[in-house]
């Protein structure tokens, strides 16, 4: 009778059991988590001027970000957002590699903060896990499987609520009283964050990721990569120790979380945890000699120095400088509110019995300021001498819309062009936004001016 097989138990397949460690750069990264999981749990929640302090609100078409509300209209502030973010990413990959991969990235995130540990508490470490994985099916066998996954589907379901949140809302999503599709989205999260703690892991990294395969465009020779000081630690042998060399002790290959040995060279597997650094650390430590697996640079193997400024990252600076630059001048004089207008559809002009020619606009005005005192809007205009303007009041309460007629007369003269450019200046105690648009008459039909 053929054995039984569960997921994460046996098969083909061989799975990964990393071997708890601790160091320097583990406290680092348990530091990055601490913070990341403070932003994803926190921000949902906290309020500035009455808003979250970060939602996407996407059915709304609009993003709060530290009390300011930004819409379609501010595009252009989202596409410089974007470019600096991949920037920083090619810049940080450029420097120091895959830094995201190691101290930031979800996946290692989770996995770092809530599985291993859960492995651990439930399991054992590395050996009693591949002890118990590797005898016959039996209830203790069972009921820890059990108790595993049921602890990770609730994480997977608690990191889906939360991820949602930044979109749905935190208060909504957690009372019942979000959209269908944003509880649609927390099942599919929930399922996906389940499937990859159960099963994928570290293949995401492998064969999911692109991250791995384009990084190589972007590092160099003087890029810090987790490497293994060959020249010091060949050839290994369990007497080396005292002289500096690897005594092959497979520290750095049993607490890789990818199942790599750092020992063979750069590998795109490897996510630059610095595990193996930790690891080889604490034992070279008891031979009073330095770790064999460091950061370094190829060419820094090659005796060379590490040089941080190098054309590749003086550019990617400077591109980073400039998009701060334009973000930051966008960011100062943006206003919290936004107008379009537009002629009346179907309508160029109508000829009134006084003899003034009149044409009718629609002003669409959005006040995006989040706080709740109310705005008064006026408009002037600007290049259409001797215009009459009829607008009706115009005051909006906080996140407010509306469309007002907006009628322009002007005595009709036959000495006046076909179409005359003007501007509608909009004003309110938050600013000024001035708008072009033309003013059609009955005079004879000339070229545009």
């Amino acid at each position: 009778m053929a054995a039984i097989r569960l997921p994460g138990m046996s098969g083909s397949r061989e799975w990964v059991y990393p071997q708890s460690i601790d160091g320097p750069y583990m406290r680092l990264r348990r530091v990055s988590f601490f913070l990341l999981h403070v932003w994803l749990f926190v921000a949902p929640w906290v309020t500035v001027n009455g808003h979250p302090l970060l939602q996407i609100d996407i059915p709304a078409r609009r993003v709060f970000l530290v009390g300011s509300v930004f819409t379609p209209s501010d595009s252009l502030l989202l596409a410089l957002l974007l470019f600096f973010l991949a920037f920083s990413l090619f810049f940080f990959t450029a420097l120091f590699g895959r830094i995201w991969c190691g101290y930031a990235c979800p996946q290692t995130v989770f996995l770092e903060t809530w599985i291993r540990p859960l492995e651990i508490l439930i399991e054992g470490d590395r050996s009693q896990r591949k002890r118990r994985d590797g005898q016959p099916l039996s209830f203790d066998r069972i009921w820890r499987k059990a108790v595993k996954w049921s602890a990770f589907a609730l994480v997977a379901f608690l990191l889906s609520m939360s991820m949602v949140s930044l979109f749905a809302g935190a208060r909504p999503l957690w009372t019942g009283e979000a959209s269908g599709g944003a509880y649609a989205m927390v099942g599919f999260l929930t399922l996906a964050w389940y499937a990859d703690f159960t099963w994928f892991r570290e293949q995401f990294c492998i064969y999911l990721c692109p991250y791995a395969r384009f990084q190589s465009a972007l590092t160099d020779d003087e890029t810090l990569l987790v490497s293994y000081d060959e020249a010091r630690g060949e050839p290994r042998g369990p007497k080396r120790g005292p002289e500096g060399g690897c005594i092959s002790c497979q520290k750095c290959v049993v607490v890789c979380p990818q199942g790599i040995d750092i020992r063979d060279g750069f590998q795109l597997e490897c996510i630059q945890c610095a595990r193996c650094i930790d690891a080889c650390e604490s034992v070279m430590a008891r031979f009073d000699q330095p770790t064999l697996v460091r950061y370094s640079s190829i060419a820094a193997d090659r005796g060379a120095r590490w040089r941080k400024i190098r054309p590749r990252t003086v550019v990617y600076a400077g591109l980073l400088m400039a998009l701060i630059g334009a973000m930051g001048t966008i960011v100062t004089t943006r206003l919290p509110f936004e107008a379009t207008v537009n002629r009346t559809p179907g309508s160029l002009y109508s000829l009134d019995a006084d003899g003034y020619v009149r044409n009718t606009y629609l002003l669409h005005v959005t006040n995006k300021e989040p706080d709740a005192e109310p705005s008064t809007f006026e408009v002037r205009l600007e290049g259409l001498e001797g215009a009459e303007v009829t607008m009706p009041a115009l005051t909006l309460e906080a996140e407010e819309s509306r469309t007002v007629p907006l009628v322009v007369r002007l005595a009709d003269e036959e000495s006046r062009a076909r179409t005359i450019p003007f501007r509608v200046v909009l004003g309110s105690r938050q600013g000024t936004l001035v708008m072009p648009t033309t003013f059609k008459t009955a005079g004879a039909l000339q070229e545009d001016r």
